[in-house]
């Protein structure tokens, strides 16, 4: 797998903060697993899918958490591709227990992948789903939705570049950048959305917390190249 050049969406000031090639399970020895998920590199590449039947609905979907502290402003690249439809496929960021706590605090209630446990849980986050392609309304008529939570406040959205599976690349490079107030949603350096929070409307601002990749079963997916940027901390 050939290293991705930088995206020139990220301000060139900023440095990469964390790098991981998510291609073996000792990459991902530190992430933690919410749901019947399940984990292989078949391909050099982290692969996600439900263990589950989607006839069971939200309790076969999970989200599969990585452990680094994010900084305030961050930008999140990582590569994607769909191996398998339907489904549905978001990235979480922002992401904190509810006060302000740690995500993974143990006083917070488990998490297991049912949905509404991430939008009304004891937690807040932003979270982008950019492969949209569970129902039908969604296939016919491909867009991405920016969400804040608490709550579930769908605060943006943009019309979405990528196929199906038959036609899908070999990849799509992600990108989520979160400057300030704002956020912006990028593929293949394409702007997909953008938004600026004014820390009232649907609750106060977020920052910091987790990262965590979300699939909605039985989408099969795969990811790689997963790297956060961001200011020098001594900045």
């Amino acid at each position: 797998m050939s290293q991705r050049a930088r995206s020139s969406l990220i301000p060139q000031e900023w440095n990469c903060l964390y790098a991981n090639p998510l291609q073996s399970p000792a990459d991902v020895a530190g992430f933690k697993m919410e749901g019947a998920g399940a984990v292989s590199f078949p391909r050099g590449w982290m692969r996600l899918e439900s263990i589950r039947s989607a006839a069971e609905g939200q309790k076969a979907n999970l989200v599969f958490w990585c452990p680094e502290e994010l900084p305030a402003n961050v930008a999140i690249s990582w590569r994607f591709r769909p191996i398998r439809e339907p489904g549905l496929a978001i990235l979480f960021f922002s992401a904190r227990g509810a006060g302000g706590k740690d995500l993974f605090d143990p006083s917070l209630p488990r998490r297991t992948g049912e949905y509404e446990q991430y939008h009304h849980g004891m937690m807040d986050a932003f979270h982008i789903s950019y492969f949209r392609r569970m129902w039908a309304e969604e296939r016919q008529f491909h867009t991405c939705h920016l969400r804040k939570s608490y709550g579930f406040h769908l605060v943006a959205q943009g019309a979405d570049p990528l196929p199906g599976v038959p036609d899908s690349a070999d990849y799509y490079n992600m990108l989520v950048l979160k400057r300030g107030p704002t956020i912006t949603f990028a593929i293949n350096d394409l702007q997909v959305l953008s938004w600026e929070d004014d820390g009232v409307s649907c609750g106060p601002p977020l920052a910091g917390g987790k990262l965590g990749f979300r699939q909605m079963a039985p989408l099969i997916a795969e990811y790689a190249e997963l790297a956060v940027y961001g200011p020098h901390p001594s900045n």
